[in-house]
């Protein structure tokens, strides 16, 4: 009887692995929460507001471009090449750097994707 039940439990999981939809893992991105420094590899990926737009809910990411124009508490208008996007930044991730519109930054942060619109949250700012 043990035999029979280890079998169907056996033929029970593998039709349930068989059926699981494959969804290939997101790409890692280096996030800078180390604050105490060391190696960086360097093969961050740096994708556009157009990718964003297309990505998954809590996708890691890093863009490069500007931040336009402040929009509320903790929000902001960031833009690169391929459009624009709503950032929201937290104050302690500024890390005491004062920005401008006309400054480049790389914004590393996740993908926060609404039922109505498509926002990146902010880990780190970094003027380059």
């Amino acid at each position: 009887m043990k035999k029979i039940s280890l079998v169907a439990l056996m033929g029970v999981l593998s039709v349930g692995a068989a059926l699981a939809e494959f969804q290939a893992p997101a790409p890692m991105v280096a996030t800078h929460t180390n604050t105490k420094g060391g190696f960086v590899s360097g093969d961050e990926v740096i994708v556009t507001v157009k990718q964003v737009n297309e990505m998954r809910d809590d996708v890691p990411v890093v863009v490069k471009g500007h931040i336009v124009q402040r929009m509320g508490d903790e929000k902001y208008l960031f833009e690169d090449s391929t459009g624009s996007i709503t950032v929201e930044i937290d104050d302690e991730d500024w890390r005491g750097q004062t920005i401008t519109s006309t400054d480049t930054v790389k914004l590393t942060g996740e993908v926060d994707r609404g039922i109505f619109k498509t926002e990146i949250e902010v880990d780190y700012v970094e003027k380059i």
